[in-house]
């Protein structure tokens, strides 16, 4: 095996072997706590200028596959596990994790203690780090650690969002059918791409709507052109006051047309409405965060991914409330707007990976923009 190391910014090394593409790798270090769903977080766009540690065990498991991609090719900076199965086992598997990194030129780490590191990036938050097996020298990873610009401030939008508008046709996932077209259309849905899902996209055209995405920097003037039913802001990377002009567009669409807003699409909808973002410590990633609905006291086990959060307090007396509550920490996980047409929340209700607890959410928007027509 290749030798390669782990250096973080606040000088902490770990040593274990390459994974995957022999090379270099920088980016902020974070962990994810699902047991399963590599592949997905793999292809999500939202981990883009991140490298992803994982803390089950082993990874790899199941191998890889065709179907079970979040976009048209991975966006993570990197991977750290502990261990990467050498003997996938899966009927729908194709290739190894490794091969797979391998194919798309991506740098791992392997043969660490995950939970040394995950330990660390919990008590001292989330940092930059650089995963390299072409250089083992400590010092001069580090220097290059320290020169590393983090993520606020930072457009990482621009990096994943589609280069032009298109449509989509495909619905949920079945066992036996794989991925069939979908319903007829009853709702004709713009949904901006910050990073979207697929899943995402799988599922709103499941719930009855006929999906056309559009680059992240479309004016609202020109989504109103194409007379949406409803709007959906996606998940994506990053700082959301990094986008400033999606931040701007939502700004106007939200008195005028329905709106549904996960993630980055909580988050970009709360700085329209006049509050206020943070970075959270060390963020959320993982597939098994309890959330609490306000309005009914119900808990959900949710799927999250995210670094940034809205300051609920920032809102007040601008006609929104909170709507979900994170009960691992407190922070907020949803938001409704008392007058106008539009909620959002920080979770991920299409999951993949993760529970379904919260899908129910898609029909809510599907029930708000009948209630206009």
């Amino acid at each position: 095996m290749t030798d390669a190391l782990l250096v973080l910014r606040d000088g902490r090394v770990f040593r274990g072997s390459a994974l995957g593409a022999v090379g270099e790798t920088s980016g902020e270090v974070i962990f994810n706590t699902a047991m399963s769903g590599y592949q997905e977080i793999l292809t999500d766009p939202s981990y883009r200028g991140q490298i992803v540690t994982m803390t089950y065990p082993m990874i790899g498991n199941y191998g890889i596959n065709e179907e079970d991609v979040e976009s048209h090719r991975p966006w993570v900076n990197g991977l750290i596990v502990k261990e990467a199965s050498v003997c996938p086992s899966s009927w729908r598997g194709r290739v190894s994790l490794d091969d797979y990194l391998k194919t798309h030129g991506l740098v791992g780490l392997q043969g660490i203690d995950t939970r040394a590191l995950t330990r660390h990036l919990r008590d001292h938050g989330a940092q930059d780090g650089i995963i390299s097996s072409i250089d083992l020298d400590v010092s001069r990873l580090r220097e290059k650690a320290l020169a590393l610009p983090g993520l606020v401030g930072r457009d990482l939008v621009a990096e994943v969002t589609a280069a032009a508008p298109f449509t989509w046709r495909t619905g949920a996932w079945d066992l036996a059918k794989g991925y069939p077209p979908a319903p007829s259309a009853r709702f004709n849905v713009v949904a901006f791409d910050a990073g979207i899902k697929f899943n995402i996209l799988r599922q709103l055209r499941t719930a009855g709507c006929d999906v056309t995405v559009v680059p992240a920097d479309t004016p609202a003037d020109a989504v109103l052109e194409r007379k949406p039913d409803g709007v959906f802001l996606s998940n994506g990377p990053g700082d959301p006051e990094g986008v400033p002009y999606l931040i701007e567009s939502v700004r106007t669409l939200l008195p005028r047309v329905p709106v549904f807003g996960i993630c980055l699409g909580h988050q970009i909808i709360g700085l329209a409405a006049g509050g206020r973002t943070y970075k959270l410590p060390f963020g959320h990633h993982g597939a098994n965060h309890p959330v609490k609905d306000l309005a009914t006291g119900r808990v959900e086990i949710t799927s999250q991914n995210h670094g940034f959060a809205v300051d609920p307090a920032s809102l007040a007396g601008r006609g929104w409330e909170p709507t979900h509550v994170n009960l691992n920490d407190g922070t907020c996980e949803g938001l409704r707007h008392t007058e106008w047409p539009a909620f959002c929340v920080q979770y991920h209700p299409e999951a993949s990976p993760g529970p379904h607890d919260a899908n129910y959410l898609f029909h809510r928007f599907t029930d708000l923009m009948a209630s206009r027509t």
